[in-house]
């Protein structure tokens, strides 16, 4: 209810702007015409005092050959910034958080939860804690709403895994930790399928490369940096163009195919099992996934989570 009647005061307000913006540009065009005149007798009389003064015309000069140069400097600056908007707009680029400031943060939290009504989530994560099992995580409020989700996590029992814990090197960021917060993950998602909602989970070996969530026409990416954790990464936000140039288009054909990638075992969350299938789609072999957990991880788990919660910062 808040969020649809916040929605109508800012389209309100974003129209009522629109017209302010032409009333001031109407006022400014009037003043400036009814201003001329006068203007025009006040440059003529300054120009009869100082034409036979050299300092004065010296001076003249050079304050008139700095604003052009800065003029043009600011056209040149202009084009150029114009153009790689073009660039930016033909690729799909929408917003660029080179940091987590707290603009960015309300910013990604309510496009975010505009794209997701309704929708079919698809990501590709590490363990996926912090991004919608923390309350505070880019979709722990959006998971509600949604339809079904596709989700692609690191099998915590890989050796790529464990490579890149050691590589990040962080005293409260170990191995064990990391297993902890993706069967935290797993969890959440057996709730989520037991509430109705297609859920989907696939574990992959291999090192993470990006953090990719697809909103219906949005995508979010982070690159996993090699020995850094990956909220001190930029955050690059991109939008489906309609002609299928842009690298929404690219990113998006990625997943598919990580996604129908054979070599990648989907995880059964009624069996905790994981399902090697061939390319053609026939399951060949089951392997048992442990899924155990330490007595009071699992009593915190048992705790009721609500899906429900507004976050207070993107994780």
């Amino acid at each position: 209810m808040f969020l649809s009647v916040w929605s109508t005061v800012r389209a309100f307000l974003r129209d009522a702007a629109g017209s302010l913006y032409h009333i001031l540009i109407v006022a400014l065009s009037a003043g400036i015409a009814l201003l001329l005149p006068a203007g025009a007798k006040q440059f003529l009389l300054f120009w009869a005092q100082i034409e036979q003064d050299r300092l004065s015309l010296i001076a003249v000069e050079m304050t008139v050959a700095i604003l052009l140069i800065v003029c043009l400097n600011y056209f040149h600056h202009s084009m150029r910034n114009r153009a790689l908007a073009l660039v930016a707009t033909g690729a799909g680029l929408v917003s660029f958080f080179p940091r987590r400031t707290r603009g960015a943060q309300r910013h990604i939290e309510q496009l975010k939860e505009e794209e997701g009504i309704g929708r079919t989530i698809s990501v590709i994560g590490s363990s996926g804690h912090s991004t919608f099992v923390d309350q505070v995580g880019g979709l722990s409020s959006v998971l509600d709403k949604c339809l079904g989700a596709r989700i692609m996590l690191v099998n915590p029992y890989s050796q790529e895994a464990s490579a890149r814990i050691q590589a990040i090197s962080h005293p409260e960021f170990t191995l064990d930790t990391f297993r902890k917060e993706v069967r935290q993950s797993i969890h959440l998602l057996k709730r989520l399928k037991a509430m109705g909602k297609s859920v989907k989970l696939k574990l992959y070996s291999d090192s993470p490369l990006m953090k990719l969530v697809i909103l219906g026409d949005y995508l979010w990416l982070q690159h996993y940096h090699a020995d850094l954790d990956i909220q001190t990464m930029p955050e690059y936000v991109l939008r489906h163009n309609r002609k299928d140039h842009g690298l929404y288009t690219l990113y998006a054909h990625y997943f598919v195919q990580r996604w129908e990638s054979a070599e990648i075992p989907e995880y059964d969350l009624d069996t905790d099992e994981l399902v090697y299938r061939n390319k053609t789609g026939n399951e060949i072999r089951r392997e048992r996934f442990e899924i155990g957990a330490a007595s009071e991880e699992i009593g915190a788990l048992r705790q009721p989570l609500d899906l429900t919660a507004e976050p207070a910062q993107v994780g």
